[in-house]
């Protein structure tokens, strides 16, 4: 096998492993970890098949390979970061949403302690005394 076969393999396990990983402790979640772990698929299937590119390329009319790579490539980062933008306006709308629910809230008058609410519901001082069972 050629060095960068072995290389981009590697590379696309590597990150395949790492996303799993970061998926596993919740620190990566799903939506965004299917784009990782398609791009860690590609590196890998190309390190396995490089000729499978270089057919693609030729099949697409593109006369030096590695090109497409780069073309390819940065279609997807734009693809991404547009899909990172929309989502990123939908939880900024949300929260726009949710700031005007909340002054509106505090509009009607002050809002109850826990402890208040507690204390008119049983009467009491402290809801939970020594002795009270639950």
């Amino acid at each position: 096998m050629i060095t960068y076969q072995i290389t981009s393999m590697a590379i696309g396990v590597g990150l395949a492993a790492v996303i799993l990983l970061l998926v596993r402790r919740d620190h990566l979640h799903g939506p965004y970890a299917i784009w990782w772990i398609g791009a860690a698929a590609t590196v890998g299937v190309l390190g396995f098949f490089p000729r499978l590119f270089d057919y693609l390329a030729g099949y697409l009319g593109v006369q030096y390979p590695p090109i497409l790579a780069l073309v390819l490539g940065f279609g997807l980062l734009l693809l991404k970061i547009l899909t990172m933008d929309l989502e990123r306006s939908r939880q900024e709308r949300l929260i726009r949403r949710l700031a005007q629910r909340l002054a509106m809230l505090e509009a009607r008058g002050p809002l109850p302690d826990a402890a208040e609410t507690a204390q008119s519901a049983t009467g009491r001082e402290n809801p939970r005394e020594p002795g009270d069972a639950g």
